[in-house]
């Protein structure tokens, strides 16, 4: 892979550091996805201690969305603001808050409205956050010289699996909800607070002097959605946004579609999203030099005809068996979406962290009305055919493939 000669790198970057600031990124992936799984793996025992049914889950979760997409909209004037260490710090402390807040509102003083809130400040954090470590693998990635991206993502995911586990093993040893949560909580700020020690202070991420931050951050906000003017980077917003959808319905929905579609307890649901999300890791560890061979284009729309098999098997799998293998195939379909996306909008380099945003915030328009749409179809029509809506928008993300065609002066 050849870079643009003016590759942004973190000023007297060695290789030692260049490394350092690559695994820094890694372990914030890690603990996001851990973060996120952990929660979204105990939705079958929220709903059952606070008496839910399934469009009152949709609305429960609607928080979270919501919160995460003011997140997103704000994430580009974080970064201006409080530069990238102090924003990341400060967006993952928030996602703690909001973590132990559910904990609250579910075990110790259950009340739904409680813990709407409470997702959505963890939205908001989890939000901000995911820019701001796409807008950082982005830069590690050019400044490295190699495709880097499909390998964090699958260290978000790789924590999705550990979240998925970890949320299986507490429903089973009958560990509350709070305890499970706070625990997590403390483990992910603290390793967030560990790791961004390592992440180099850039002046084109938004690391001015603390003078020149005052002077410019307001500048660089009304910049971050200028970007919306692209119609290229819109297109790829088309595609992050089947994909995410895909991959967001199954963080939202599935546990409950193996526990109510096909008969699966609440801790072999939890499996089942575990295998998804396992899924999705294997994707994104071999997403790198799939990528460098056959091409963004090729890869994307090979992973939206895997999807949509994938969906249409779990949704009418007579068995067990066919249950997992159509898990599987919905996990790798998604598995590229999003960070190629993320790739996509950062091959300009002027102006990353707002593309970055711009593209998420589009994708994350699947988590704002996706848990309440699916809620409400489900109760409709079943749980497993409500997921026929996520068929038309990965068949819409494959038809926008060509947009995440590098530049002509990037070469993957």
């Amino acid at each position: 892979m050849s870079l643009p000669v003016n590759a942004p790198t973190a000023p007297g970057a060695t290789r030692h550091s260049l490394v350092l600031w690559r695994n820094a990124v890694f372990a914030v992936f890690f603990v996001s996805g851990l973060g996120l799984a952990s929660w979204m793996s105990r939705i079958p025992a929220v709903r059952d201690s606070l008496g839910l049914d399934k469009a009152q889950v949709g609305l429960l979760i609607f928080g979270l969305s919501a919160g995460s997409v003011i997140g997103l909209a704000l994430a580009s004037l974080l970064l201006a603001r409080f530069g990238a260490r102090r924003a990341m710090t400060l967006s993952m402390s928030l996602a703690a808050v909001g973590l132990i807040g559910m904990g609250i509102g579910v075990s110790l003083f259950p009340s739904a409205p409680f813990v709407f809130c409470a997702l959505a400040v963890f939205g908001f954090g989890m939000g901000s956050l995911d820019v701001m470590m796409n807008v950082e693998g982005a830069a590690a990635e050019r400044s490295i010289g190699r495709t880097l991206m499909p390998l964090m993502h699958a260290c978000f995911s790789l924590g999705t699996v550990l979240g998925a586990l970890g949320g299986a093993a507490a429903s089973v040893l009958g560990v509350s909800v709070f305890s499970h949560l706070a625990v997590t909580a403390v483990l992910v700020l603290a390793t967030v607070i560990t790791a961004v020690r390592f992440v180099p202070v850039r002046h084109d991420l938004g690391d001015d002097a603390p003078a020149e931050r005052a002077a410019t951050w307001r500048a660089r906000f009304s910049d971050s959605f200028a970007v919306f003017r692209d119609r290229k980077l819109l297109l790829i917003g088309v595609i992050v946004l089947g994909m995410t959808f895909a991959e967001g319905s199954a963080n939202d929905w599935l546990a409950l579609a193996a526990v109510d579609g096909h008969g699966f307890t609440n801790a072999s649901g939890a499996i089942v999203f575990g295998v998804f999300v396992a899924a999705m890791t294997v994707g994104r560890v071999v997403g790198g030099p799939v990528l460098d061979r056959f091409g963004r284009v090729a890869v994307l729309r090979a992973c939206a005809v895997v999807g949509i098999v994938g969906l249409i098997v779990f949704i009418l799998a007579p068995t067990t068996w066919l249950v997992y293998v159509g898990t599987v195939l919905w996990g790798l379909g998604a598995s590229l979406g999003f960070p190629v996306g993320m790739s996509a909008a950062a091959d300009d380099t002027k102006n990353a962290a707002a593309r970055v945003s711009a593209v998420a915030m589009i994708g994350y328009f699947a988590f704002l009305v996706g848990p309440p749409v699916l809620g409400l179809l489900g109760d409709a029509w079943g749980m497993l055919y409500a997921l026929l809506v996520v068929l038309v928008l990965m068949v819409l993300a494959g038809l926008a493939a060509p947009a995440a065609r590098p530049a002509a002066s990037v070469h993957r």
